[in-house]
């Protein structure tokens, strides 16, 4: 993709994202905001809502050493689906108005000890332009038909065994991520000549459960491809997903358990997974290529 024509010496990009207690994310952010700059041209960093760091804040004064005359910030949430997250927390950490009224603390006087009271308050003087998140743009369906052939590519059973398809996401208070699950979903089964379906980790339904009991029992399947539509590994792809699919030792099963991040509890949905077929799950997005892409056509729309 070329950018030449929108190369700007001020004008600067933080690459937001929600931050891990976990390594992986931080290592896979690190290889988008390298492919970021090399293929894109523009100076950037990324900003960590919480738990890592670069702060959103502390990416800002690492962009105001690196760009000379920095005189715009283009805020990027590298998120698939808008929530609270990217309607009302990031916002107040750019020094912005919130989008909509937090339902969490709707008259907007959070606890002393919540990250958005503890943030550090931004300090830059020119413009900050925070754009939507990613949404379910088409090439996202060719990442997950990569994702899908790398799984099956290391399947233990024949070509022609019975295969379904389960697209997994977080779920939201909000509604939308059901919204961006539902359309990225009515998109895939157009193309999928597979037995398909999607399922929520928590807060909303169908859960993962549902959805795979279900698929199961309409297609008599005997293998199952699980796609978890996140950016990069952390807590959930690697421990909560993988415990909602059994993957886990039986001694850490129970039917419900829960996992604090500060501003709320996870509760996850352990009803059985009904099937003894074989499961692939692969890796989430990753810093692949086509993600790449999206994000530098994303600001070449703003810009």
């Amino acid at each position: 993709m070329d950018t030449n024509s929108k190369l700007s010496n001020d004008t600067a990009v933080i690459l937001v994202s929600h931050g891990s207690t976990l390594p992986y994310a931080e290592e896979v952010f690190t290889e988008i905001k390298e492919k970021f700059v090399d293929k894109s041209g523009f100076a950037a960093e990324i900003g960590y809502m919480k738990v890592s760091e670069p702060t959103i804040a502390g990416a800002v004064e690492i962009l105001k050493e690196e760009v000379d005359d920095l005189k715009r910030i283009v805020a990027l949430p590298v998120f698939l689906a808008p929530g609270i997250h990217t309607r009302i927390d990031i916002p107040q950490l750019l020094g912005l108005e919130p989008l909509e009224v937090d339902p969490r603390c709707p008259d907007g006087n959070y606890p002393d000890e919540h990250y958005l009271s503890v943030a550090d308050d931004v300090d830059f003087d020119g413009d900050i332009e925070l754009l939507d998140s990613i949404g379910p743009r088409d090439e996202l369906l060719d990442i997950i038909d990569k994702r899908i052939s790398e799984a099956l590519s290391e399947s233990e059973l024949d070509d022609d065994a019975k295969t379904g398809i389960l697209l997994v996401t977080h779920g939201s208070r909000l509604n939308y991520n059901k919204e961006f699950a539902t359309a990225l979903y009515d998109k895939f089964e157009k193309t999928c000549d597979l037995p398909s379906s999607f399922g929520f980790m928590e807060l909303c339904g169908p859960s993962i459960p549902e959805s795979i009991n279900k698929l199961v029992d309409e297609n008599d399947l005997e293998r199952l491809v699980v796609v978890p539509v996140f950016i990069a590994p952390g807590m959930h792809t690697t421990h909560d997903i993988p415990h909602i699919l059994g993957f886990l030792e039986e001694h850490e099963h129970s039917h419900s358990h829960s996992h604090g991040h500060g501003d709320h509890d996870h509760v996850h949905d352990l009803t059985p997974v009904e099937f003894d077929g074989e499961i692939l799950y692969p890796e989430p997005i990753m810093a692949d290529d086509i993600l790449i892409d999206i994000l530098i056509s994303m600001l070449n729309e703003k810009l």
